[in-house]
């Protein structure tokens, strides 16, 4: 059996500019491709800078595929529903082409409720907009005819189908991306039912992937991606400083989107928005309670939201990489360069 994937996630949420941001997000990945991570990730969010820094995440994974070797690029996700079709399917084809094949495209319904009226949009006609605007894409990088027969994609991208991700809260979304032969992409953090609030994310999650694996068609490799928020560091007291910024920080905009915490306490936070951290030992141990890590394919993490200082987050991807996720079951594809950030500098 192979090893699973090792992945990086970002919403690009680093203090300063957006041009800051850009450069530290940049310097993050870079430096977990110089780790072995497997994948870098990268969200998309149109207008609200504290709930994602990047609109235009193929712009942002264009430049990094010139800074970039091995680690394969990914969207988490690109909202569908706001986009063209026609014009994702041709900026993907020509990205693909510049990174050397490296690009995974994942897609969603998703995105902020106020941001749809911007691009024409109700959000109630997301799962609408959803569907129609992923059936173009795949049509398009398949070769289908575009209004005439003489419109078709150039440059072609028929490899790009095999690489699409579908995000999802719900069961339901699981049955579709299996259906479609998609790869699956659970969430970091999902709102619990208002009668089960101590209910373990992977008890959410399990029928998720249940529902997956039994729609996926006979002879498809299951690609289920599962993202968990973790910050590892050499100190236990200065990783739950950050998180006690860092959560309380985002905490309204987390109840807005469905969380209600029961207990406030810094342990209640983390214990409600799934936060793994501490040294790497306390990380791997809480890691392994969660049973539906053991059915993914691929580990995709992320420091959100706890939004430590850059250099603790390079120190945290050297951890990860060289204690973490070898516990778990990750192997590194290509030679591993020599890394060691003391997380003092910069702070």
């Amino acid at each position: 059996m192979s090893s699973k994937r090792l992945g990086f996630f970002t919403r690009l949420l680093d203090q300063g500019s957006a041009q800051q941001r850009y450069r530290l997000a940049t310097e993050q990945i870079v430096h977990a491709e110089r780790a072995g991570f497997d994948s870098a990730w990268v969200a998309q969010h149109h207008f609200h800078q504290d709930e994602g820094g990047l609109p235009s995440p193929l712009v942002f994974l264009a430049q990094l595929a010139v800074k970039t070797r091995h680690i394969r690029l990914g969207t988490g996700v690109i909202t569908l529903p706001m986009e063209s079709a026609i014009r994702v399917a041709e900026d993907t084809a020509v990205l693909d082409l510049l990174s050397d094949g490296r690009l995974e495209v994942g897609v969603a319904a998703g995105g902020t409720p106020t941001s749809f009226a911007a691009f024409g949009l109700e959000a109630e006609q997301r799962n609408a907009a959803f569907a129609a605007n992923l059936h173009m894409l795949l049509q398009a990088w398949r070769g289908a005819a575009l209004g005439s027969d003489d419109n078709r994609l150039y440059p072609p991208a028929p490899q790009l189908a095999q690489r699409v991700w579908q995000a999802t809260f719900s069961v339901a979304g699981g049955e579709r991306a299996g259906k479609a032969g998609h790869g699956l992409m659970l969430s970091r953090t999902q709102p619990r039912p208002a009668d089960a609030l101590d209910l373990p994310l992977d008890a959410l999650q399990n029928p998720i992937i249940d529902a997956y694996l039994a729609a996926l068609p006979a002879g498809v490799t299951p690609r289920i991606m599962g993202s968990r928020t973790v910050f590892v560091g050499d100190d236990t007291a200065r990783a739950r400083d950050f998180a006690a910024k860092g959560l309380s920080h985002g905490l309204a905009r987390l109840r807005a989107a469905g969380h209600q915490p029961a207990d406030g306490t810094l342990d209640g936070l983390i214990r409600a928005f799934d936060v793994h951290l501490g040294t790497p030992e306390q990380v791997i141990d809480s890691l392994q309670q969660d049973s539906a890590l053991d059915r993914v394919t691929d580990l995709a993490f992320q420091v959100h939201s706890i939004d430590p200082p850059h250099a603790h987050i390079l120190r945290s991807i050297e951890l990860i990489a060289r204690h973490v996720a070898p516990a778990l079951g990750w192997q590194p594809r290509h030679p591993v360069a020599a890394t060691h950030h003391h997380a003092e500098e910069n702070v």
